[in-house]
């Protein structure tokens, strides 16, 4: 184990989980931080609709603390970010931008950047849309740590001009996603907030799919959707589901599906913590394609790669029973070898680490 860090993150959201995937990715990594022994500082812009959705006020794992603007942030905060080894900004951050350029002005001993959507920061980069991050910043991190895998390392370093670019995929608390033993409820279920690029891929894999099938019983759960959209029957709808109750939703599937968003299956290696959530708890999971799926969870083996309607059709009919609980299993094996928060954390400090030996 390397030796015990003090780390500083400024990230989008820890205390609620309502409407985005950041607080479960923070979780399961700053849980595992705190199982191998560092302390981490979480400080959270408090913002009105996470302050109205808050499903871990305290955290046990680390210190939560909220901050209602950047000269709040300064004064209360500023000789903890200049005294920690490491200080870590994540993306999408309220006025992320202005934030970096003041946690930079304070010389932290280390500064990192955690993006959790590269594929859409790049996107967002070239169109010259992005207010939690500048191009010109980029250089301005020891490390630039990316969910995403691949070439977008290199082109990171290479033409973004990072000093260092290295993946931190997202993880999984086995402590919280487990197998739940119970009674199937649902053929087929989706977990996400409404996304436009997600859509057409819901509509193909799910929501035709319940059409065809009336017998059958289909779920999406997340928050979001326009109320036009013309819902079969046979397709239950939740609106909010909390972490803490993901594991049963899982758990009640016969098989769940895993959607990605349109930049991020251009670039590839790219995988959601939804799909580690899913596979810790055994679900058998229907995906789109994109490069990388298939190393990180092997095709047939651990996982069903859908690219029509009929692919995700012949997996609900045909699929045997025991080849069904064969894919869940082999998948929950790949993610509990290497897609656990403290495998996670571990990966971090070592990079912390690393870099701090290299500047001695």
């Amino acid at each position: 184990m390397t030796r015990p860090l003090d780390i500083v993150v400024l990230g989008l959201a820890l205390s609620s989980s309502w409407g985005n995937g950041h607080a479960t990715t923070f979780r399961a990594l700053l849980q595992g931080l705190h199982d191998e022994g560092h302390r981490v500082l979480f400080l959270e812009r408090d913002v009105p609709w996470y302050a109205a959705n808050r499903d871990l006020p305290e955290p046990a794992f680390c210190e939560l603390r909220l901050y209602d603007d950047l000269p709040g942030l300064a004064a209360d905060w500023g000789d903890r970010i200049r005294a920690a080894d490491a200080v870590i900004v994540g993306s999408y951050v309220p006025e992320g931008g202005k934030l970096i350029d003041l946690v930079a002005a304070m010389r932290p001993r280390q500064f990192c950047f955690y993006d959790i959507d590269t594929p859409v920061t790049m996107a967002l980069l070239d169109e010259g849309n992005t207010d939690y991050l500048h191009p010109r910043q980029i250089p301005l991190f020891d490390i630039y740590f990316s969910f995403s895998g691949g070439e977008v390392l290199t082109h990171l370093e290479r033409v973004r001009g990072a000093q260092r670019a290295l993946p931190l995929y997202c993880a999984v608390d086995p402590a919280l996603y487990r197998r739940q033993e119970a009674e199937p409820r649902w053929d087929l279920g989706y977990l996400g907030t409404y996304s436009p690029d997600r859509q057409p891929t819901l509509e193909a894999f799910l929501i035709e799919p319940a059409r065809r099938l009336p017998d059958r019983r289909f779920v999406v759960a997340g928050p979001g959707y326009p109320e036009d959209i013309d819902w079969p029957e046979n397709v239950e709808r939740i609106d909010h589901l909390g972490p803490a109750d993901h594991p049963a939703f899982y758990s009640r599937q016969r098989f769940t599906l895993n959607v990605t968003r349109a930049a991020m299956r251009r670039m590839g290696w790219s995988p959601s913590v939804r799909l580690f959530e899913a596979a810790a708890c055994a679900t058998p999971i229907i995906s789109d394609d994109w490069q990388g799926l298939g190393e990180l969870l092997p095709e047939g083996e651990a996982i069903v790669i859908a690219r029509s309607t009929e692919d995700v059709l012949r997996s609900l009919v045909s699929t045997a029973e025991p080849d069904r609980r064969a894919l869940g299993e082999a998948a929950r094996d790949r993610v509990m070898r290497a897609h656990t928060g403290r495998m996670r954390g571990r990966e971090l400090a070592t990079a912390l680490q690393q870099e701090t030996a290299t500047a001695i």
